[in-house]
């Protein structure tokens, strides 16, 4: 197995993680599988540019005033080259969060992480922002279950009721 991951894209964004301005980093090279996965290009493990600890070292410091979290889409299964960028990270004094089409994630990854999105997409169940998901977003630092605050939108929006 490779000993780096690959990113397709970063992007900077507001609705991954609540209450963080994220810089957003779509890793390729997933093997999971899931149905219904709307990036199954980014099975690919070649696909997209080398992320190493000192080029992602080079981009928070140009984000360091902008963002305040680090949100990798994947990666747990590299998880050795994955910890590497959680601590530069963290160096950086940004928080960290995982999304993750796991159930869970070894707690050699968890303790580096300040959250965390669990589970599949099921069609039939839906996104974070559907009441009836399996997916759970867990804010690890105060060991609470936050899936709630991506549904409060739709449950206050009369156009989104079931």
């Amino acid at each position: 197995m490779n000993s780096h991951l690959r990113y397709v894209c970063h992007t900077v964004g507001t609705l991954e993680v609540p209450d963080e301005i994220s810089l957003i980093y779509t890793l390729s090279g997933c093997p999971l599988r899931c149905t219904g996965c709307h990036s199954a290009d980014l099975r690919n493990p070649n696909l997209g540019r080398i992320l190493d600890p000192v080029a992602l070292a080079a981009v928070l410091d140009r984000y360091a005033s902008l963002a305040t979290c680090v949100c990798f889409l994947g990666g747990e299964w590299q998880p050795d080259a994955l910890i590497k960028l959680l601590r530069v990270s963290r160096a950086k004094s940004f928080a960290t969060c995982l999304y993750t089409g796991l159930e869970g994630v070894d707690d050699t990854l968890t303790v580096h992480l300040d959250y965390l999105k669990l589970g599949p997409f099921l069609p039939a169940r839906g996104g974070l922002d559907r009441p009836g998901t399996n997916q759970r977003f867990i804010d690890l630092r105060r060991g609470i279950d936050i899936t709630h605050r991506f549904q409060r939108h739709i449950t206050q929006n009369p156009m989104f009721a079931a």
